[in-house]
């Protein structure tokens, strides 16, 4: 029974969930993080929060650990890196809190424009001023909105509910969406930075979203400008912000969200027409109960029905999707090993992948990657998969690359593998029959029709009378039995060179190997060891 490790707060109704799914849960809040790292190896998987940081100090070397869900949007206390390099698939929840984000987006807009906070504390202090707290309509005004993703897009529709013009910078929202929305979209910041009244911020932080408001970019904005920003601390540089209120140029700021948080001592939370919440964008009965059940139930498709949803380290992919990928994934990692032990030892320098056919209209990325895995994982200590062979292979100067045709050829789906190593290149062709029968079609430039599984032995050798039996002969004395045999061969005619790869049911002995050598039109003798046939993926539950 896989075992999911909770260690912040989670609804009742989201741990109800993992249980009914069939899934044991531990729960333990309030680690210290090596508390954190040694619950871990007893882990399938974990659900967070904000309350728990996975370092890499913690993520390293947990060979039990497959996936990671954090119950909210934001990842960045996840080192995306070290889980990918671990192999652990990383997911969030971007559906669950979305409403109840826009939505206090919208309020901290409100509340901004017409000084709702100052006002209600002179209130309590037992005032009547009207005239400190004028404020600005927000209809007529433009609304400029940093990523358009789905809490953007809800902020933006509220926003035009308001009557107000709004702009988004967002890189992939298309031209004719955002005119269907209502809206105007632009592919750089600098482009709507000196166009809006108010500015509010959506992107995840990452390298390059961190400080993408800054001291150069407020001083561009217009006299009075406001910016929000309920995403992330850091997305908008602080320190700059604090200077730019200080100076009278941006009239004021509406922000849930610190670097540091609390914030501690924090100069921009004490300034007058700075608006502050502690985080509370997701702090809705109603959001803290569906990221719960978000999260549940995406860690127990993963779990259980090798689901991948809203990934941020591989491609998403549907059970019935991974069902369909699961041959072409298997025939992508055989092809690996069987290049791996094709090389003998010679440094790798890159590989290629083609696909043809019906592979080339599936997740070719998935395939390449597990090709990557097969490739590495005899030759290396870390734990391989699809989640991190490309890396792996990237950080040892490999390079793997993919081409694809959706033409035919004589096998209605193909994958080709090359690979470059120090001595030469080395190529294998595989195809699928039916569903789930996986052969090698083609070695170098032999064709052939080999079973891609079980104990292969590959040799070499001159196409003459008498090699077939002699070779059944020396097996037969060893015991060993042959299974299936595969020949392809140069010329159409005898006499040329030609490959024969015989599947075994038992590993051959160096004394039968040496036998077969000695044959003086053999030039070359090699087992191959591959899974038995039907073997399950080692990085998929239940395959």
């Amino acid at each position: 029974m896989p075992r999911v490790l909770i260690t912040d707060n989670l609804s009742a109704a989201g741990l109800n969930l993992l249980k009914s799914a069939g899934l044991e849960v531990d729960v333990r809040s309030s680690l210290k993080p090596l508390e954190v790292r040694e619950a871990l190896k007893t882990a399938d998987g974990i659900i967070i929060r904000s309350g728990t940081t996975l370092t890499e100090e913690l993520l390293k070397d947990q060979p039990r650990l497959k996936v990671i869900v954090r119950a909210g949007v934001g990842v960045d206390n996840i080192e995306i890196p070290a889980a990918t390099r671990g192999g652990i698939v990383v997911m969030n929840t971007p559906a669950g809190n979305t409403t109840s984000t826009a939505e206090h987006t919208i309020a901290m807009l409100l509340a901004l424009s017409r000084n709702i906070a100052p006002a209600a504390a002179s209130m309590k202090a037992g005032k009547w001023d009207r005239k400190s707290y004028t404020g600005t309509q927000l209809a007529g005004k433009t609304l400029a909105i940093v990523g358009m993703g789905r809490i953007g897009l809800a902020v933006a529709k509220r926003a035009l509910g308001l009557e107000m013009k709004v702009i988004g910078f967002d890189p992939f929202l298309s031209a004719e969406r955002a005119t269907e929305l209502g809206l105007e979209v632009v592919r750089h910041v600098d482009d709507l930075i000196e166009r809006c009244d108010f500015l509010t911020v959506h992107t995840p932080l990452t390298e390059e979203t961190k400080g993408i408001i800054n001291a150069e970019r407020l001083a561009r904005m217009r006299k009075g400008a406001r910016i929000i920003n309920c995403a992330r601390g850091g997305i908008v540089d602080e320190t700059a912000l604090a200077d730019a209120i200080e100076s009278g140029h941006i009239a004021g700021a509406a922000l849930d969200v610190f670097v540091q948080e609390p914030p501690g001592d924090n100069r921009l939370v004490k300034l007058p027409g700075v608006l502050t919440t502690p985080h509370l964008g997701a702090s809705t009965e109603e959001a803290q109960e569906l990221v719960a059940l978000e999260a549940a139930e995406i860690i127990s498709g993963f779990l259980l029905r090798n689901e991948v949803r809203h990934a941020v380290n591989m491609a998403p992919l549907s059970a019935a999707e991974m069902a369909d990928m699961k041959a072409y994934l298997d025939l992508g990692r055989r092809l690996g090993l069987l290049l791996a032990q094709q090389k003998k030892g010679a440094g790798l320098k890159s590989a290629h992948l083609m696909y043809r056919g019906e592979a080339a209209t599936k997740h070719t990325r998935l395939i390449t990657s597990s090709f990557a895995a097969g490739l590495l994982e005899t030759a290396l200590s870390e734990h391989v998969n699809i989640v991190n062979a490309e890396l792996l292979a990237k950080e040892r100067g490999i390079r793997i690359t993919e081409s694809s045709s959706s033409e035919v050829g004589d096998f209605s789906t193909l994958v080709r593998a090359t690979i470059e190593t120090d001595a030469g290149e080395i190529s294998a062709a595989g195809t699928i029959f039916g569903k789930q029968f996986l052969r090698l079609v083609r070695l170098g430039h032999f064709s052939l029709d080999a079973y891609l599984d079980g104990m292969l032995l590959i040799y070499r050798h001159r196409d003459v009378p008498g090699l077939i039996g002699y070779i059944g002969t020396i097996f037969g004395k060893h015991k060993v039995n042959i299974a299936h045999m595969a020949l392809g061969r140069e010329k159409q005619e005898p006499g040329g060179d030609a490959i024969a790869v015989l599947n075994l049911d038992n590993e051959p002995s160096a004394a039968a190997l040496d036998e077969v050598r000695k044959h003086p039109e053999v030039t070359g003798v090699e087992v191959v060891k591959l899974p038995e046939a039907g073997a399950p993926l080692p990085w998929l539950v239940g395959s």
